[in-house]
């Protein structure tokens, strides 16, 4: 055997070596894979009612009301996909891979991860019981000063927090008829406004100036929620399960537990969707992994953010049908109507959908 022979010998298994090690090492992405699903009208792993009420009859109905997770590779350096994994994830129809970047801060620790994820969905399940409670009529949301423009009309007259219960003696229900008011006035002439500051209604006027062609004061509007609700609601879920897009779910879940019969007509009906106390139902990620988990539980009918249709329609669904949910008032009537004819014609997700 040649000195030569004996070299290219040695060097297979150290060529195969270093390949093996650099398909081995971790790589700077992500992988999304679907998660478990979770029927909100249904009891956790310890047989407590996953929705838990005070103050208000409670009905326990048939069908189902599926929130949607997703597993996701965690940070580093307790995460880590080699390119063997990466590759299975990229190939898949119900898997996908993102760059690391994409998904967490270059410095995000596991421990920060979760402790984020559960403070989102404490703040969504907060929302999504508002959401139920102005749906079913009750009148828990206002509209709120959230900042003001320096140097405008209303800096130094309205303040951060001050909640807005009447404009020119009419009352506001919410951001749109604060906004509708103020247009509305007479050019010169001030506004007054009736707001809740520290526990006091205060009246405070405010003469608007023409900008971008109509009056304004320079404030920007958010929507508050009333401190003490006339509902008690508890949301009893793993812990471990964080994130605030669960929101919509939720908000349908406590709907339904609060009012006679079933929702869902006895049916599997899943979704997603982060939701504000106005019940806004905006995006989240993962949507393709979702709608793979709930189609493998069995769901017929799966509510979507309006903003994540052109993904939706992209996932494996099969014959389960997307619904674009731009509300929960929305994603109510859909279900209704689906109920009563599961061929109606509902605002669905479509090819094209962006």
């Amino acid at each position: 055997m040649t000195q030569r022979t004996v070299a290219g010998v040695l060097a297979v298994p150290l060529l195969i070596g270093l390949w093996l090690a650099a398909a081995l090492h971790p790589l700077p992405y992500v992988t999304y894979e679907p998660g478990l699903t979770l029927d909100v009208l249904g009891t956790n792993d310890q047989g407590d009612e996953i929705i838990e009420v005070s103050g208000h009859d409670v009905y326990r109905d048939d069908g189902q009301l599926r929130m949607t997770t997703v597993y996701v590779s965690q940070p580093l350096p307790k995460g880590s996909n080699n390119l063997f994994e990466l590759m299975y994830d990229w190939v898949s129809d119900e898997d996908a891979v993102y760059p690391y970047d994409a998904v967490y801060r270059e410095d995000e620790t596991v421990e920060q991860n979760r402790e984020e994820g559960a403070a989102e969905m404490t703040s969504s399940q907060d929302a999504a019981t508002a959401a139920a409670l102005e749906e079913l009529g009750y009148d828990v949301t206002h509209p709120a000063v959230v900042g003001v423009v320096a140097d405008a009309p209303a800096d130094g007259e309205l303040e951060n927090g001050d909640v807005i219960l009447e404009v020119d003696d009419t009352e506001v229900a919410d951001t749109a008829a604060v906004a509708e008011a103020v247009a509305a006035a007479p050019e010169g002439e001030p506004v007054d406004f009736l707001v809740l500051r520290d526990d006091q209604r205060i009246e405070v006027p405010v003469t608007p100036e023409v900008a971008d062609g109509r009056p304004q004061v320079g404030i920007q509007l958010g929507t508050v929620v009333t401190p003490d609700l006339p509902v008690d609601v508890t949301i009893n879920i793993d812990q471990g399960i964080g994130g605030p897009s669960a929101g919509l779910m939720f908000s349908l879940g406590i709907y339904d537990t609060l009012t006679p019969g079933s929702l869902t007509g006895g049916q599997v009906v899943a979704g997603t969707g982060t939701l504000d106390a106005t019940g806004t139902v905006g995006p989240i990620g993962g949507i393709q992994q979702k709608i793979v988990g709930a189609r493998d539980a069995g769901a017929q009918l799966f509510l979507v953010p309006p903003d994540n249709c052109d993904q939706a329609v992209l996932a494996p669904n099969d014959d389960m049908r997307l619904v674009r949910a731009p509300t929960m008032h929305s994603a109510r009537e859909s279900i209704e109507a689906w109920v009563d004819d599961h061929d109606a014609d509902l605002p669905s997700c479509e090819k094209g959908d962006a």
